[in-house]
């Protein structure tokens, strides 16, 4: 049986939730003043904002291994 390797290191995995929670963070801020317009279509801004700050500390998580990983 052989053993692969996990595609990703944790290097990417930092940088894709860091883009992701940006992404997430500036659609909330964008969302704020057209919430009036959506009508039916609800989206919770204080949910897109809680989630985009999960990921920015799950990001600064990533970093932080990153930094105390041996070489």
């Amino acid at each position: 049986m052989t053993r692969t390797n996990f595609p990703l290191s944790l290097w990417d995995i930092s940088l894709w939730i860091a883009v992701t929670a940006i992404i997430l963070l500036v659609t909330s801020e964008l969302l704020a003043p057209y919430s009036d317009y959506f009508g039916d279509f609800v989206i919770d801004k204080t949910r897109l904002r809680l989630a985009a700050l999960v990921l920015g500390a799950a990001f600064m998580v990533t970093v932080f291994l990153h930094a105390l990983a041996p070489r």
